[in-house]
């Protein structure tokens, strides 16, 4: 679909539903794990039934502080839910239970980088919700089916500023956002099993103009990819349309992954169809000083100060900080390690090298990983003392103590008879059965063909089966090649 971007500019805000690591929903006890048979994770709560009564569910709202923290907002104190009246199937009460005009947290950014550089997305507001059920249309060819298992599950609705301008920036913020959440434990981000949900509302307008134009809602994308995708589609769909005189209308739509198209749903509701009022069986709730600063105990340091305590303090190249400062199992791997051992910049190689492609073809993440610090540690002293090479190490050594996290490196050296020889007289050994079984490359040599000192190197280590020193084995080749 031809386009014409350099005449208007894209104005995109997200919404991203996030649904919160508890073992219970909202406002019940029913268990608010993925899955389970059709409604099975329900009671009379969950399903509406008349004089039923919900109670909050005090780690959610810890939750959805600790996130809000995160990203530096303000924390409402004094915080209510508010019911939000739509009819759908997959919604049991005929009424959602939200917080309307009291976000638990307000403002507040969160941090991208693109192609063009570092900004910050501003943030409107996060605040608390319930999930609805689901709707299922395949099982029966005459009815839909109804499963409220996800029913009552507690959400937070993190909402951006229109403050994005390409589908680039909405797919950067997207990637923040999972991994932030991960990294506070507050959701574990499965797009695929619908814990992370996006709505992406896009408009576009004349560059240069400052009034938004009439935007539309793309509903329910659940992979970054999509929402990078419906972004990308919406915006030279709106454009085309402008540019051929036709108006655009406000409504909601929703991602095709076949073809990576969207399709209008219906025209969109305004806040005053939901007819909010505050939910009369819920008690609002006050958040003290004391326990606002409890929480932010709890957060660990955050990737953006472990990237620049990485690159400025241990002096890590800015690819390496970047990279130890995307996981969290990882980045934890690494501080501890760093107590062990001074040789960051080593450690920062095996993690990011042999130990990664290790788990990798495992298919593992550093969660998983079973070798203890202070074995890489280890490993790491017994390359710096030159007692093994690294090549060694890494093929060698390494595959041992990570099947078996209790072997020490320089046992497995030892046992392995791998311990490097450094004594002069072994060395001068080998390099000297090398030589003479290789007259014609010696002379070559001699004649200026300097890069066959690999060559020799690659023999010595043969015969030595790799035990032999490098740096006194390449001493003594150039001392007799020179002769």
């Amino acid at each position: 679909m031809a386009t014409n971007n350099d005449k208007y500019e894209a104005v995109i805000g997200l919404e991203v539903h996030a649904q919160l690591s508890t073992a219970s929903k909202l406002f019940s006890g029913d268990s608010a794990a993925f899955g389970g048979d059709p409604n099975t994770h329900v009671s009379a709560i969950t399903l509406g039934h008349p004089g039923t009564l919900p109670k909050t569910n005090k780690k959610a709202v810890g939750f959805a502080v600790k996130m809000g923290l995160a990203c530096t907002c303000e924390i409402e104190r004094y915080n209510y839910f508010a019911r939000k009246n739509y009819f759908y199937p997959d919604l049991p009460k005929g009424y959602q239970v939200s917080q309307h005009t009291t976000p638990i947290c307000k403002g507040g950014h969160v941090r991208i980088r693109t192609s063009v550089g570092e900004r910050d997305i501003r943030l409107n507001r996060i605040h608390m919700e319930e999930d609805a059920g689901k709707s299922i249309h395949d099982i029966d060819e005459n009815y839909t089916c109804v499963d409220f298992n996800r029913a009552g599950v507690p959400l937070i609705e993190i909402v951006t500023e229109p403050d994005m301008h390409t589908a680039e920036e909405a797919f950067q913020y997207v990637t923040e956002v999972r991994k932030l959440v991960r990294w506070i434990g507050v959701c574990d981000g499965n797009m695929e099993e619908g814990s992370l949900r996006c709505d992406a509302n896009v408009s576009i307008r004349l560059k240069g103009e400052q009034q938004l134009g009439t935007k539309v809602e793309v509903k329910n994308l659940n992979s970054i990819r999509n929402v990078k995708k419906a972004i990308e589609y919406e915006i030279a769909r709106m454009i085309a349309m402008a540019e051929n005189g036709e108006i655009i209308t406000q409504q909601t739509r929703s991602f095709d992954a076949s073809n990576d198209t969207t399709f209008a749903i219906r025209d969109k509701e305004e806040a005053n169809d939901y007819r909010y009022f505050p939910e009369p069986d819920l008690t609002p709730f006050y958040l003290t000083d004391a326990y606002i600063e409890e929480v932010k105990e709890s957060i660990p340091a955050l990737p953006n100060e472990l990237f620049n305590k990485f690159h400025h303090e241990l002096q890590l190249s800015e690819y390496d900080a970047r990279q130890l400062s995307e996981e969290k199992g990882l980045a934890d791997y690494f501080a501890q390690t760093t107590t062990l051992s001074s040789n960051y910049k080593a450690i920062s190689n095996w993690l990011l090298g042999p130990v990664r492609q290790a788990l990798n073809e495992q298919a593992l993440s550093f969660d998983a990983l079973t070798l203890p610090p202070n074995a890489l540690a280890g490993l790491i002293a017994l390359v710096d003392e030159g007692k093994v090479s690294f090549s060694i190490a890494s093929s060698k050594i390494l595959p041992v103590i990570m099947a078996d996290g209790n072997k020490l490196p320089a046992d497995v050296a030892q046992e392995l008879n791998l311990i490097q020889v450094s004594d002069t007289s072994e060395i001068e050994d080998w390099v000297n059965q090398v030589l003479n079984k290789m007259p014609d490359k010696i002379a070559e040599y001699k004649k200026g063909k300097k890069g066959l000192i690999g060559l020799f190197m690659g023999e010595v280590k043969k015969i030595s089966k790799g035990k032999a020193d490098p740096k006194k084995t390449t001493q003594l080749l150039e001392e007799k090649l020179s002769k």
